[in-house]
């Protein structure tokens, strides 16, 4: 039976304290226990349904969890205050001194940067290769190897993980394969794929509201068990908690994320196909010309199309940088990193949201300075929308101006 995401969260039905159609929001830091015994069984992690302290779990999270465990199908999930705070935990769980970890290359500044410069503090090594390369990928593996991680399209190249493939060299070698969801919420189903833990920043997509910050981990209920343990636990003693009230937000906003991600799908392949048709350098995992189109056909939920970012480039950072600030006049949307808002947003990546990359890693992996990353938002009237970019270019010579008779 295919697996249906959406009709997973939709299935989901909580009821309010007081019979409401979103359940109520548990704003308290700590629980009452009616007995010493009970809250000794809770520490001990032996004590199903009863709450200890926030930063443990609560009910709110606990209820935002279940349904992105219910998109993802795997057993459970757990939220976190951020995106690297539902990554960072899971990668200190999974390795200790001595261990290694192999990586994709392209993967967002932040947790390149933890594995760059962070993790080395605890005796970790990364590997990071070119993850379209299987053979490379399997070389890199040493006896000391524990996780193999990726993203399922990458920030911000827009590479695409072959999740099946990479899940059989993670199983061959007992590894853990943990992949970064972010970018490809719906359209991708890495635990449905073979990948044993499955990460997103709920800020951007799943929110979609620019207004929160927050993150999950979704896997077996061993796993997160895991995490929350009280004595071992790298989430619990990390400390990076969701606030309730955020929870219950992001979990409203949940609810509509598969009509949004139709419309920023709709949007951004329209746009990468008359970016590419003008002769712009566009990447787009939707388009034939994308390296691994035909890859990201067999692993996708196909009503949701090919996601909501895109990038082309404009051959210089000053003429990217001019170009963005021209659309931002023009109210096509707005200079700023992050992605999944209901507005356009654009970045030139090798300057802002790869920027912990150094210079030569990212001329080596192809992120050049002319490079400006799109995610796409959900504007109604996308020709228009397409028409005004266009005349941003034509004003900058970043294209040629066209003829009066091909516009009419």
């Amino acid at each position: 039976m295919t697996f249906k995401p959406a009709n997973s969260i939709q299935d989901l039905q909580y009821f309010g304290e007081f019979g409401g159609v979103n359940p109520s929001i548990s704003d308290s830091s700590t629980y009452t226990f009616l007995s010493a015994k009970t809250m000794f069984d809770t520490f001990e992690g032996n004590a199903d349904g009863c709450y200890l302290y926030s930063r443990h779990s609560s009910p709110s999270n606990l209820y935002l969890g279940e349904a992105l465990a219910a998109m993802e199908g795997t057993e459970t999930a757990n939220v976190s205050a951020s995106g690297m705070g539902a990554i960072t935990p899971v990668l200190m769980q999974l390795c200790g001194a001595g261990d290694h970890i192999v990586s994709s290359r392209t993967i967002y500044g932040g947790t390149y940067a933890f594995l760059k410069n962070f993790t080395p503090r605890f005796n970790i090594e990364t590997s990071f290769v070119d993850i379209t390369k299987l053979d490379v990928v399997e070389a890199s593996i040493t006896k000391n190897t524990k996780v193999l991680f990726c993203e399922s399209v990458s920030n911000p190249l827009l590479e695409v993980a072959d999740i099946k493939s990479l899940a059989e060299i993670a199983k061959r070698h007992n590894l853990k394969l943990v992949v970064d969801n972010t970018f490809s919420p719906l359209s991708i189903s890495p635990a449905k794929l073979g990948a044993d833990v499955v990460i997103h920043s709920l800020t951007k997509f799943i929110n979609g509201s620019s207004d929160a910050v927050g993150g999950v981990v979704c896997g077996t209920q061993e796993f997160i068990n895991d995490l929350r343990d009280v004595n071992s636990g790298a989430s619990m003693l990390l400390g990076s908690t969701m606030d309730s009230l955020r929870s219950a937000s992001v979990l409203k906003n949940l609810r509509t994320l598969h009509i949004r991600m139709l419309q920023h799908s709709l949007n951004a392949n329209y746009l990468a196909k008359q970016f590419e048709k003008d002769g712009l350098k566009t990447v787009y995992p939707g388009l034939a010309s994308h390296p691994s189109h035909k890859l990201f056909k067999t692993m996708m939920n196909k009503k949701y199309g090919f996601g909501g970012m895109l990038t082309i480039d404009v051959g210089s950072l000053d003429k990217a940088n001019e170009l963005m600030e021209m659309m931002q006049e023009k109210n096509l949307g707005y200079l700023a990193v992050s992605l999944g808002f209901y507005k356009t947003l654009f970045s030139a990546p090798g300057s802002s949201t790869s920027s912990e990359i150094p210079e030569e890693e990212q001329e080596e992996m192809g992120l050049s300075d002319g490079l400006i990353r799109f995610s796409i938002g959900l504007d109604a009237d996308i020709e228009r929308t397409y028409q005004m970019m266009r005349g941003c270019m034509e004003t900058l010579n970043v294209l040629d101006k066209k003829q009066e008779a091909e516009l009419a």
